[in-house]
């Protein structure tokens, strides 16, 4: 602190710092809820192993433990998102956030599905069969389970669909397109938890239904699957937001559509967008303004499109807009 204020304050430009948005996941109470609920069930579950001694609940309750260590990096995402920009951050906090996401992606893989499948393999290997003694015990907690993923999946689908619509485009289309890493983990999560509880009590019931073992082991490999599948996923969607991808061609076209619309804009130049967090952007682009005006004026101008634009877009996060000399041609970034 300097006099009362930041060193951010001192440093940045008032128009510069004007328009940096923090960003608003709004997945908070989502990634909450999910953690909480993984907690009880990963409980439950390694109950139920210990009982039955059964590969496809050894495996469900290592499932349940392992997102229970990654809801912890998802709300460190969340959390990070949500910080403030400073004069360490000019942009920001939400492409570290991002960086959690991965962590949180990884340790599904590498825990998750190589600990699944290893024990699976040992148990084909060794012939151990499942117990006799904890079926009931065991299909109950996995109807409770599947009720409670399926509440948290519901409130992640409920928030994706609200965004969706801000954005007027389908529910999986926002699922791809999102950049809210930590609500594309809830979300993805929990619809791989209620495809693996299925998966665990039909191997569960069949092996003691045929009395194999194989199918019970089968049910396992098929949930250490699902996990690589789903943390493979996530990993290369956190990639991309961290590599800092610029806008593709048709987002660039839509950007400068709706510039022109702007009756105080003549002619654009240069646009250039890129993620800087969730649901935030950073937009830079090089305009000529219609009409003769002073340089002051233009000044005074071009702050005032950038406001607007930025109150009117609430996924841009900061914009930057700069004159363009009246013989300059657009150029493709």
């Amino acid at each position: 602190m300097l006099n009362g204020k930041s060193l951010y304050d001192k440093q940045v430009p008032p128009h510069f710092r004007l328009y940096i948005r923090t960003s608003e996941t709004g997945s908070r109470g989502v990634v909450v809820l999910a953690f909480l609920v993984v907690v009880v069930i990963a409980i439950s579950k390694t109950l139920a192993a210990v009982l039955t001694r059964s590969a496809s609940m050894i495996a469900e309750s290592v499932h349940s433990w392992v997102d229970t260590g990654n809801e912890i990096f998802v709300l460190g995402a969340a959390r990070t998102a949500r910080r403030p920009a400073d004069s360490s951050r000019p942009l920001g906090y939400g492409r570290e956030s991002y960086v959690w996401a991965l962590f949180a992606s990884i340790g599904g893989l590498v825990l998750g599905c190589a600990l699944t499948i290893i024990q699976a393999l040992w148990r084909l290997h060794s012939g151990e069969s499942p117990g006799k003694e904890g079926l009931t015990v065991s299909l109950v907690i996995l109807a409770i389970s599947f009720l409670l993923e399926g509440s948290s999946f519901m409130q992640s689908v409920r928030t994706l669909k609200r965004q969706a619509r801000k954005r007027q485009r389908g529910l999986f289309a926002q699922v791809l397109k999102t950049s809210d890493s930590s609500l594309v983990a809830v979300f993805t999560e929990d619809f791989t938890a209620l495809i693996s509880i299925v998966i665990a009590a039909l191997g569960l019931s069949l092996s003691r239904l045929f009395g194999s073992s194989i199918i019970d082991i089968l049910g396992a490999l098929l949930i250490g699957l699902l996990l690589g599948v789903s943390a493979i996923m996530l990993i290369n969607k956190n990639r991309i937001f961290l590599e800092g991808r610029p806008f593709s061609r048709e987002l660039r076209a839509s950007v400068i559509k709706r510039f022109l619309a702007m009756p105080e804009i003549y002619r654009v130049t240069f646009v250039y967008g890129e993620i800087i967090g969730p649901n935030r952007v950073l937009l830079v682009a090089g305009v000529e303004l219609a009409g003769e005006r002073t340089q002051s004026e233009a000044a005074i101008l071009l702050r005032q499109l950038e406001k607007r634009i930025a109150e009117e877009n609430e996924d841009v996060g900061l914009v930057l807009l700069t004159l363009a000399a009246p013989d300059e041609e657009y150029t493709v970034t």
